[in-house]
């Protein structure tokens, strides 16, 4: 891809539920096929995209049913279900903080929702840790009258502490949804200082604390809440979005953080798809068995691996697979991931077989189900790696190891058979697309 413009903009639309956590089909595939008309755009000319499931679209029948909607796209769109920690990535380089940080800056992404909030933090132009809290602008959703319509466990747990019940139909005054806005911006706040953590706010916590005690530069918002804070939102929506995003920004400039500017707010997540193929030469790969590709859709973990040293740690490689893999909510076993290897040094023996055996030790779930490990190098080291795995650490699944292709993180790869006339082997890497990711560097 070497250029992007923004054709249309779709209408954006609060999820349409039938129950508790029922995605309304029917009207969801209304908005869709209007959005498509508004656009000028027939289905069949767009060449690729993204269907990105996050929250209740999970589950199962949801996915379902946002799968049938998308049938037509089948192949041509990538289709990602993300974890609370991929969805705090994806929103950290949807709102250009990743960008951001790419100059030395340490920028907090919060990225306010509905129902969650996800923290991210971003350093060196990579997401450095992420975590995820159940704060979030509709825990409790009220109709035009003020009555309750929609509650969540996380507000009832908030009510309880604050000492009154929630209840359907009810009508919530003004004074009790202000309390639960200060309330759930405390334990926000909790997280957002990364110290000791109350257990209400611990509590709270849908992932582990964030893996970061440095000193943080700059705090982005993103998300739904984030139009609030910016003073962009038109109107309220029935919710506590205006409310939470006032004591929000009071507390971060309590903490004397500086504000940034996004460059998206509630838009700052993927906006489609590239792709292009490559022919990867047979002498430069390793395939563990001819028959071990073809290898379609695998995401793609990119490991800050300590290749900056002489000496190599098996121990400091497993480590980073891990995080790179628990980062993106790679880790079901059921699933295959590609490790992105960015080579630094020599190719010594000693070095081979400290990655090889670290990779093995992190992916030991994937291994287990049978899955292959699929490594892309930038350099001309996969052969000697996957040959390594094979012959010195004894690795008996299957095992594709590619070199002279650079993948990024949101990248998904295809692996094609070997071509018999010329032994190459053809790589279609898709690549999600962010909004434009200008350098935010504005206090807001």
């Amino acid at each position: 891809m070497v250029e992007r413009a923004i054709l249309h903009e779709s209408d954006i639309l609060l999820t349409p539920y039938l129950g508790p956590t029922e995605i309304d089909g029917r009207t969801l595939e209304q908005f869709i096929h209007r959005q498509y008309e508004a656009a000028g755009l027939e289905r069949d000319e767009v060449d690729s995209g993204a269907v990105i499931l996050t929250g209740t679209a999970l589950f199962r029948e949801n996915s379902r049913t946002i799968a049938d909607l998308f049938a037509e796209e089948a192949g041509k769109f990538v289709a990602v279900s993300a974890g609370d920690r991929l969805e705090a990535s994806l929103a950290a380089h949807g709102s250009g903080a990743v960008a951001a940080s790419a100059d030395g800056d340490v920028i907090l992404n919060v990225d306010i929702g509905g129902g969650t909030t996800k923290l991210t933090i971003c350093r060196q132009g990579r997401v450095e840790a992420a975590t995820a809290v159940d704060v979030g602008a509709r825990l409790v959703a009220l109709d035009a009258d003020g009555r309750v319509v929609r509650i969540e466990e996380a507000a009832r747990r908030a009510a309880s502490q604050l000492n009154f019940d929630l209840q359907l139909g009810e009508v919530l005054f003004a004074e009790r949804l202000s309390q639960m806005a200060a309330y759930l911006a405390d334990r926000l706040a909790e997280v957002m200082r990364r110290q000791a953590l109350s257990a209400e706010t611990i509590n709270m916590l849908r992932t582990p604390m964030l893996d970061y005690d440095g000193p943080v530069d700059g705090v982005m918002f993103s998300g739904g809440v984030s139009e609030f804070i910016y003073g962009r939102a038109p109107a309220t929506f029935g919710d506590m979005g205006d409310l939470l995003a006032r004591q929000i920004r009071q507390r971060a400039e309590a903490m004397g953080l500086r504000i940034l500017q996004p460059v998206a707010g509630i838009r700052a997540t993927v906006i489609g798809a590239s792709q292009h193929t490559v022919q990867v030469s047979g002498n430069t790969i390793f395939l563990s068995s001819p028959d071990v590709v073809p290898v379609r859709n695998v995401p793609v973990a990119r490991p800050s691996l300590p290749l900056s040293k002489r000496a190599v740690e098996q121990e400091g490689v497993a480590h980073a697979v891990r995080a790179a893999v628990d980062r993106l909510d790679l880790h079901p076993p059921a699933r295959s991931v590609a490790l992105a290897i960015e080579w630094q040094g020599s190719a010594t023996y000693g070095r081979l077989d400290a990655i090889a055996r670290g990779i093995v030790d992190a992916l030991q779930l994937q291994i287990g189900a049978g899955q292959p490990v699929v490594l892309v190098c930038d350099s001309d080291v996969g052969g000697l790696l996957g040959l390594h795995l094979r012959e010195e650490v004894g690795l008996t699944s299957g095992i594709v190891s590619i070199d002279g292709v650079e993948l990024s993180e949101f990248d998904y790869i295809d692996v094609g058979s070997l071509i018999p006339s010329s032994g190459a082997t053809p790589v279609v890497i898709k690549s999600l697309v962010f909004p434009h990711s200008a350098r935010a560097a504005a206090s807001a």
